[in-house]
């Protein structure tokens, strides 16, 4: 699949960053997997910290106290302020709770959001997976990786 994502990058003639919290790099490793993915990749954060989140990545003080760090809104403004920051085409984000730990009744372990943003809008997709911490870290990534080609099929070029 990522050498799917990358050929149709290619095609378009998209670049594509990530911000990753849950996952920790994970969905980097995968895209930067496949030779030749300069020619699209631009780059990522591992934003664990909600400061890394409103420093580089632009997620405003009030969504992290609003919403959380885990929610649709964070996830959307990892995503946005990826694609500025790395002025890219596309930026992805992924922001959840891979556990065993930090899941609470409203946001249990295997919550995650993943947020695509690019020329044409933006799409979250939240999630819950089952599993140990490196279970639900390949999930999110394979899910990430799902999203980001639905979306590059669904995308006209410029």
């Amino acid at each position: 699949m990522e050498s799917e994502i990358g050929n149709m990058l290619k095609e378009k003639g998209f670049t594509l960053s990530c911000a990753e919290s849950c996952t920790g790099g994970l969905l980097t490793s995968r895209l930067t997997d496949v030779a030749g993915c300069s020619e699209y990749f631009q780059g990522s954060i591992v934003a664990y910290s909600n400061d890394i989140k409103k420093n580089m990545l632009g997620v405003k003080e009030e969504t992290l106290n609003l919403f959380g760090a885990v929610s649709e809104q964070t996830a959307l403004a990892m995503a946005i302020g990826i694609r500025q920051l790395f002025q890219t085409t596309i930026g992805v984000s992924i922001t959840g709770i891979a556990g065993p730990g930090g899941g609470t009744a409203e946001k249990p372990v295997g919550l995650v959001y993943v947020a695509v943003s690019g020329p044409t809008g933006d799409t979250i997709k939240k999630f819950n997976f089952n599993g140990d911490r490196t279970e639900i870290k390949q999930k999110v990534v394979d899910a990430a990786l799902v999203l980001i080609q639905v979306y590059l099929t669904l995308e006209k070029s410029f």
